[in-house]
Formats: structure tokens, sequence, C-alpha cells
């Protein structure tokens, strides 16, 4: 199946759709540093562009006649790390995602953004939206650290088929998660040479000192030092010596997003940062394509189900 990858940001949802067998053919994003880290990455095309200007974008992407298209659209707006307020206009991109993708009409469609989308009447627009599209849609909120990363990251899916039953991924989804989280020492070993590190808290009632044999916390997009006069909380580690703690550096944060050593990563410390902490975990990106690829293979996909179609009910279940 050929996928086109929208808001692509440096690429972490392509690499794990192409690492698991998919044909991804184009990216799409409007924020240059990513765009240029991107294109080092990947041999496809990756393109400059607006997509609120979604007459353009639909014409450019039909050219790749995707039976794919994947993407998330910017969540600050929704973000627990932002300011929650969906007049900013970033929100808007989740719309301007699903007009893209009703007007191109692909076989599968794949929304990533954060948990708190669920809480916006924007969620409940485009559902509907694709609902009267005849997308069949599974939602889920899943923890990154059951799908195969060592990062206890939950994001929200919307994903859709074409005249499918909802909920047709469901069974699969829930197959598939692993038995318990993976910590960082289960996907690196000893590779970081440390065994605790510093992630800086949003308050300082909240612990900032983690170990490797737990999952790291959310790789957000800002990575700060640890300030003159911290006190260990009452919930950090026991026998730490803060002297010898340090936050996790720029490159190894891109691996507990599961980026691969070789993944060439360049640019300004604050860009790679955001990119890095705004990207989809790859190997998340891998657990979904490959639900979609064992659902595809079963034979269970149908050409028309109208008959069967009922309206979706949302499920906000974690899996």
């Amino acid at each position: 199946m050929k996928c086109v990858d929208l808001f692509s940001g440096c690429g972490g949802l392509s690499l794990g759709f192409q690492q698991a067998g998919l044909d991804v053919v184009a990216a799409f994003d409007h924020w240059q540093p990513a765009i240029d880290v991107y294109q080092q990455n990947f041999s496809h095309p990756v393109f400059n562009q607006d997509l609120s200007n979604e007459k353009e974008s639909i014409d450019k992407i039909k050219e790749f006649a995707p039976d794919i298209i994947m993407g998330g659209p910017p969540c600050q707006d929704f973000s627990s790390a932002g300011k929650r307020d969906v007049t900013q206009g970033r929100a808007d991109m989740t719309c301007h995602f699903a007009n893209i993708v009703c007007a191109l009409k692909p076989m599968w469609f794949v929304m990533e953004n954060v948990e708190q989308i669920k809480k916006s009447h924007i969620l409940a627009d485009v559902i509907e939206q694709f609902d009267k599209a005849r997308y069949g849609l599974t939602s889920i909120i899943l923890d990154a650290s059951f799908c195969g990363v060592p990062q206890s990251r939950t994001r929200f899916f919307l994903i859709g088929i074409l005249n499918g039953p909802h909920h047709q991924l469901d069974g699969i989804i829930k197959k598939n998660l692993a038995k318990k989280q993976m910590t960082i020492r289960d996907y690196l070993g000893n590779k970081l040479g440390l065994e605790v590190y510093y992630r800086h808290p949003r308050n300082y009632n909240r612990r900032g000192v983690f170990t490797i044999d737990e999952p790291s916390p959310t790789v957000r997009g800002v990575n700060r030092p640890v300030p003159k006069g911290y006190k260990l909380n009452t919930c950090d580690p026991d026998h730490v010596d803060l002297k010898n703690v340090r936050p996790l550096t720029t490159i190894e944060r891109s691996y507990i997003q599961t980026f691969p050593s070789d993944f060439k990563f360049f640019g300004t410390k604050t860009n790679l940062e955001q990119m890095i902490g705004n990207a989809v975990p790859v190997n998340l990106g891998t657990f979904i394509a490959n639900a979609i690829q064992e659902y595809s293979q079963t034979g269970a996909v149908k050409t028309s189900l109208f008959d069967e179609w009922r309206p979706f009910e949302l499920s906000m279940q974690c899996a």
C-alpha cells in the first residue's frame, strides 16, 4: 500500500510505516528545519506545503494516489504541555486533515494526536465528517510503552477504512499489545552509560529523576538541565547523588523515541529538541502499520458495507 504522510515532521510516523514494509511515497510539512532532516533520511520527496491551503494540497497529494493518508496534525492547542486554547488556530489543522482525507478518499487514514483531543468539540466534528464519508472508524488511546517504545507516552489514534465496519482494529490492536511496559534498559541495555537521569518536572511537587529500569516519561519538546538548588522529591529514587545526575542528550532522547542510531539529525538544539519531542515514536508507527496490514491480510476488508453501517460511537478506552 502506498502511503502519504501529512504533518510529517522529521519522519517518525513515516519511518515506522516504512519499517512495517509499507511504501511511503511522499510527505508534506510546513516547517523547514524538520523538512531538511526528513529529506536527508528518506529517498521519497517531502514538500514544504501549507496544508491549510486545501485545494493546492489536494492537487499535490492526489498525484501520488495514496492508499493510506496518515498524519499527526499539530496538537499544541489540545496538549497539557500547551495552553489548551483551540482558538489559537493550530487545532484547525485537524479539520484540514479531515477535509483532505474526505476529498481524496484513500482506502485508509490514520490520525494521531494527544489524548486531550477527546475533550475538544473538534474531534466530535471530524468523527461526524468521517462517519458521513462512510469510513469505518477505530478510536483508541495507546500507551507507547506497550507498543515497543521505552516511554510512557499516551496518544490518541483515529483509524479509518473506507466502506468498512466500525471498531475494525480493536481486537488486533489489543491482541498485539505487550504484556508489560518496555523499560529503557529493555530497549537500549546499558547503551546510555547511566542508571538514572533528570527530566525537568512541570512543577517541583513532581519527580524529576528517573531510572532506566522503567519507561521514560513522555519526551517533550524542551530539555532542561538540573537547576541549581534542585532538591530530590520524595518520589525520586532513593540514594541518588544529584552531582552525578544529568538530563538525556538530544540524541539520547531520539533513541527513546525509537529513532535508529543512523538517523541523521542536524540543526539547532532548540529545533532538534522540538522536532524529536513532537515526533510519533517510530516503533509506535510500526505497531499501527502492522495492525492495518494484519487486518488487510486476513481478508476482512470488504469493498462495500453500507448495509452494515451504524453511527460511530467514540471509544476512549486506554489499551
